[in-house]
């Protein structure tokens, strides 16, 4: 008896435990993004769904999981004529965030590819996942190569490794589940679309259905084998319910009307691509056939819209996801056909868990009360949580930033070795070869012309006798590449009594805002300190989520004293503190300010020498000017020289500005070697 958490066991998330069903109907409705706050079950109702699957037709021995009925020809375990058939539970696999590509896609033995001439595959996490679950907890943390790797396989169904011309490809159809914490960074788009639904999950503010929650896995933790007992009857009902909804799915038609309510709700809600409509037809077949009916109603089409649009809408990371219900009434209203005819509800049109009458597999003693409703979205302050800091005295209220714009490009000098993404040059596994090293490990990336170089002078010695290359281990050379990485980039803002002129401070939100966006396309993660008054408040640890940040400016305040060497000393706590979580992560400081420095004794002293403990322990740093008017200090361009680094006004922030030449930090790093 399986030992994980039933499914029927978990209490509300009606919408998440849904959403997981219909892809059990329907796997084509293409898999479910959970969203949510940590601690809200998201994983453990995940792991409870692979119980409900039916078992899995397989041919025996098959690595790859070949159906019997219609065996893959080309693959890597083939041909399969004749083999005998067998079956196995269907499967959930988990992809951890730090995989590599080979145990993603598999890795090719080049040694035996090349002496031998064999194709020697080990399956990688995409032939396991074939028919069955892939799951992605902190999916939104994935690297880009990897992700590259799932949009590819989402979208072909099957999976191609390719080293050095030796050349693999196997089926790979499986249901994306992925679960993410917004507060740590939004997914790429593209990823985005790739999933067919989204739901939120937020922990319960009913202390009934709380302590219900704690009293059951309690429970299971105490004896999960006696737990999971007590709820097999459901499970049993609930994987029966399934089976049903699968055989009804072929039989429920799509009329006209509703495939025409469909494309008019797409449309209003103006989603790109054709991709929304098709998931959204999935859905309300799926949910047609959950309910036991042939029929499509105008309900199934609201429910198919409630969980296949939200994702879809985002336009920017700083969009919040999320669908007007007044806006979709109205637009189902409008097209609504008059040959609409709804059949009876079938016997299990009682919700998405199926296993008790209130259809969310809690047991009909009133265990687990409904929920109180919980604030929207919309209703909570934009922070996570907290609410906008109140103006102190000569401070004045937030201002809203002026829209974004694109960015010029700033980098950090130098070859580092950070995570990937596309700001700064790095050594990555991906990108252009820029020579070769002998292998640390299990060999990746094959240099071709390196490894015969190695092996040509030993030929003769090692008796070859035919056209062959006799290739040893210690032939066999790494190619070396380079990339881009991601940076984390910290925002130093001066809040301070000159910057709060309304005009001028909204452009600088503006500007900061952009390069917050920027950092979002080129997967940095970014950081947010501020100053103002007295002293500087870290406003957002460094994090991967530029939404966040983008909140915390929104709400900033400004007046008061520029603090501008306190701002510069907890930019650099900040940093000092980050290159010990994360050494490999190279930081880029940006100071937003005027340059001016109020308040004690020598204020632009303390700067200076604040700004010099930067320079020393070689931090790339660019100061965007922010001073206006006829008359200018120049105290901005004194302070990036003192950083050892350039500074840029906010027109020459823009890329598509003709006002001076093009600058980054690198260029700025160079000219400070030379002034040393």
């Amino acid at each position: 008896m399986s030992t994980r958490y039933p499914f029927t066991a978990v209490v509300g998330m009606d919408d998440l435990r849904l959403s997981l069903l219909l892809n059990a109907v329907s796997p084509a409705v293409g898999g479910v993004l959970v969203r949510g706050e940590k601690g809200t079950a998201k994983s453990t109702a995940v792991r409870a769904l692979a119980e409900l699957l039916p078992e899995v037709p397989v041919i025996a021995g098959c690595r790859f999981s070949c159906a019997p009925e219609a065996p893959d020809h080309s693959c890597p375990d083939g041909p399969h004529e004749d083999a005998p058939g067998a079956s196995r539970p269907a499967r959930m696999v988990e992809l951890p965030v730090g995989a590599s590509e080979d145990r993603l896609v598999g890795a090719l033995d080049i040694e035996r590819a090349l002496a031998e001439g064999v194709k020697a595959f080990e399956p990688g996490l995409l032939a396991a996942a074939h028919r069955g679950i892939l799951y992605v907890d902190e999916v939104n943390l994935l690297s880009d190569h990897l992700i590259d790797h799932l949009l590819d396989a989402a979208a072909m169904g099957a999976s191609h490794v390719e080293r050095e011309g030796v050349s693999v490809r196997h089926a790979a159809r499986f249901l994306l589940v992925g679960t993410m914490n917004p507060e740590e960074g939004e997914l790429r788009p593209q990823l985005l679309d790739r999933f067919g639904l989204t739901v939120e999950v937020a922990a319960s503010r009913d202390p009934e259905q709380r302590v219900e929650v704690v009293r059951r896995r309690l429970a299971f933790e105490d004896d999960p084998v006696d737990f999971a007992a007590r709820w097999a009857g459901e499970e049993a009902a609930l994987r029966d319910r399934v089976v049903a909804a699968r055989a009804l799915l072929p039989q429920v038609t799509l009329g006209d009307a509703v495939l025409l309510q469909i494309a008019a709700t797409c449309a209003a809600f103006e989603v790109d691509g054709m991709r929304a409509d098709i998931v959204m037809a999935r859905t309300a077949t799926a949910l047609a056939a959950w309910a036991g009916r042939t029929g499509v109603t105008s309900e199934d089409v609201r429910q198919a819209a409630l969980l296949a649009l939200p994702h879809r809408r985002r336009r920017s990371p700083f969009d919040a996801p999320g669908l007007d219900e007044d806006k979709l009434d109205e637009t189902l209203e409008q097209f609504k056909g008059d040959d609409e005819d709804p059949e009876p509800d079938g016997p299990g049109d009682g919700g998405p868990g199926g296993g008790g009458p209130d259809g969310g597999g809690v047991p009909p003693q009133g265990e687990g009360p409904a929920p109180r409703d919980v604030p929207a979205p919309d209703d909570l302050p934009a922070s996570g949580g907290q609410p906008a800091p109140a103006p102190g005295p000569g401070e004045r209220a937030a201002v809203q930033a002026a829209e974004p714009f694109r960015t010029k490009v700033l980098s950090v000098p130098g070859l580092g070795e950070g995570a990937a993404g596309r700001r700064s040059r790095a050594r990555t596994e991906h990108g252009r070869t820029t020579g070769s090293t002998r292998p640390r490990g299990a060999l990746t990336k094959l240099h071709l012309a390196a490894t015969v170089r190695a092996a040509a002078p030993h030929q003769r010695a090692r008796g070859r006798s035919g056209p062959g290359l006799v290739v040893r281990r210690d032939d066999l050379r790494q190619a070396t590449r380079e990339g881009r990485e991601g940076n984390l980039v910290l925002f130093a803002v001066d809040a301070s009594g000159s910057m709060a002129a309304r005009q001028r401070m909204s452009a600088v939100k503006g500007a900061v805002l952009s390069l917050l966006l920027d950092a979002y396309q080129r997967r940095d993660k970014v950081g947010l300190v501020t100053f103002r008054g007295r002293d500087a408040e870290v406003a957002l640890p460094p994090t991967s989520s530029v939404d966040a940040a983008a909140a915390r400016l929104e709400e900033l305040p400004t007046g008061g004293r520029t603090p501008l060497s306190a701002g510069l000393l907890k930019a650099h706590e900040v940093l000092r503190v980050e290159r010990l979580r994360d050494p490999s992560r190279r930081p880029l400081l940006v100071v937003v300010t005027d340059g001016r420095a109020t308040g004690g004794a020598d204020p632009v002293g303390l700067a200076a020498r604040a700004a010099r403990l930067h320079a020393a322990e070689g931090t790339a740093a660019v100061v965007v000017d922010c001073e206006s008017g006829p008359v200018r200090l120049g105290l901005a361009g004194t302070l990036a020289r003192e950083l050892g680094g350039t500074a840029v006004t906010l027109d020459e922030l823009r890329a598509d500005s003709i006002a001076g030449l093009v600058r980054d930090v690198q260029a700025a790093g160079q000219t400070s070697r030379r002034a040393a």
